[in-house]
């Protein structure tokens, strides 16, 4: 069938209008899930518009209504399997909600921040904005949206005064990770925190503070080094870590690309992971399952947070609920990188000899 075939024989707005017997604002009162409309007849309407395979044309119902049915997902995270996960749950709702996605990434800096926020509503002229940690509590962000009288959700902000969106408790997930580490028998157990601009950084390390005095463990600064979220802070955290007089006999990682990278710095040291050293995540993002071990996480349902957040944001556009901060479960996966410490003679002299190859390991000269 040629494009103008397709093009003669596509179904209009007035032929759903005409097999549902109501009238055509009904149907565009229904595809915008707008409030006032009998659940009879919403269903009906849909039950029509799926047999006969109607497709809303956006660009006309943009001028009819004055909206542009785009909604953005502004991000500056640099994990890409976090977004990943976060972009299928957003687009989810979008499709559900006969609304386009568009992705914005928003650069570093203020000047660069404010002046990608403005090209966003230049071209896109979404309706409302989906935002991604850590852009989430970024000041130049909320203040255009604020100034500029557009509506947006948050995930996982770290606050959620006057917010709409969805958030999980970081700080009391991670307390559950570290007390399973604690049950294993592990008593020195490092931390390599994530970006400081995001707001689960704070909540996790607080979560590792909590378990570790609950278990009587005196907090060691020592064992904590700086991270951004990603597989080289893993490398970087795991080498300081590992390379201590009395290194960690676990790692908690902030989430699981760094954890990734922990496994990495273990491998070319010689050291097995669990047993010379038990090393866990946070998320529970694809790369979990794919690397070997598979790893000790806590899952976060992300996917499911950004359709949460989309759908809050879509109800606040309708005005049909002035949308609120929901809160999701966490669930703890136990997999093969994590189990009990091992004799501590044992560890430190795998570790050192590891440590000690990782520095000497020089070509031979002629």
């Amino acid at each position: 069938m040629t494009s103008r075939s397709r093009a003669a024989t596509r179904v209009r707005i007035e032929d759903v209008a005409a097999a549902a017997g109501v009238s055509i604002k009904t149907i565009s009162r229904v595809l915008n899930r707008e409030p006032n409309v009998r659940e009879a007849t919403r269903r009906r309407v849909e039950e029509i518009c799926a047999r006969l395979e109607y497709q809303p044309n956006r660009f006309a119902r943009g001028l009819a209504g004055q909206r542009s049915y785009v909604v953005a997902l502004v991000y500056n995270n640099p994990s890409l399997n976090y977004l990943m996960e976060v972009q299928g749950g957003v687009l989810e709702a979008c499709h559900a909600q006969h609304y386009n996605l568009v992705l914005a990434p928003i650069g570093d800096g203020k000047a660069r921040t404010a002046a990608d926020m403005r090209g966003l509503f230049e071209h896109s002229r979404p309706d409302g904005v989906v935002l991604i940690p850590p852009l989430t509590d970024n000041a130049t962000v909320i203040a255009h949206l604020r100034d500029n009288a557009v509506p947006f959700a948050c995930i996982a902000p770290r606050s959620t005064r006057e917010r709409i969106g969805v958030r999980m408790d970081d700080r009391a997930a991670v307390h559950g990770l570290i007390a399973h580490l604690v049950g294993l028998g592990h008593r020195r157990i490092g931390h390599i925190m994530g970006a400081a601009s995001h707001g689960a950084c704070h909540w996790r390390h607080a979560g590792y503070r909590d378990a570790l005095g609950q278990a009587g463990i005196e907090y060691d600064p020592e064992l904590v080094v700086p991270g951004e979220f990603v597989f080289e802070s893993g490398i970087r955290g795991g080498k300081r870590l590992l390379d201590l007089p009395s290194p960690p006999t676990a790692i908690f990682a902030a989430n699981d690309d760094t954890a990734a990278g922990v496994i990495r710095v273990a491998g070319e040291r010689g050291l097995s992971v669990p047993r010379d050293l038990s090393v866990c995540g946070f998320d529970d993002t694809p790369i979990a399952r794919h690397i070997y071990p598979a790893l000790t996480t806590v899952r976060q349902p992300t996917a499911e947070m950004g359709r949460i957040a989309t759908l809050e944001l879509l109800q606040h556009i309708r005005g049909a609920e002035p949308g609120r901060m929901v809160e999701v479960t966490h669930a703890l996966v136990l997999r093969e990188s994590t189990g009990p410490v091992p004799p501590a003679r044992s560890t430190q002299a795998r570790i050192a000899g590891a440590v000690s190859r990782s520095r000497t390991r020089e070509p031979r000269r002629p």
